[in-house]
């Protein structure tokens, strides 16, 4: 085999090599370019409002319950943006109002068996 043979090998080697490592870098181009135009469009769906906490929802009876007038529902995912202070209050205000929904139903449910109320559950005790 003559000197220049080996020239040519390696040449189209290294052209091939380089073909490969361009169709490589375009394959790669695209598939970033469809993760970006795919996370562009998780951001648009789930991007919060522009205040969170002031947004208003028809309050869904619960079993049991009437529906009531529309209701201040903070967004899920809002809590991130609060202040701590306000988040505690809310989550006291919310243990309290379910522990009165607790307490207004066991006494509704003793009167209705004829069964003797708790002191504390009719704010004598």
């Amino acid at each position: 085999m003559p000197w220049w043979s080996w020239i040519l090998i390696w040449i189209a080697l290294v052209a091939l090599a380089l073909l490969f490592y361009v169709l490589l870098g375009i394959r790669l181009f695209r598939q970033f370019m469809a993760v970006t135009k795919d996370l562009g469009a998780a951001a648009e769906r789930f991007a919060p409002a522009a205040h969170p906490w002031e947004s208003t929802a028809l309050a869904t009876p619960g079993p049991g319950t009437a529906a009531g007038p529309e209701t201040n529902h903070p967004v899920p995912g809002s809590a991130v943006f609060a202040s701590p202070a306000q988040m505690r209050h809310d989550y006291l205000t919310s243990k309290s109002s379910r522990r009165e929904e607790r307490r207004q139903r066991r006494v509704q449910r003793k009167a209705v068996r004829g069964q003797p109320q708790a002191l504390r559950d009719i704010d004598l005790g």
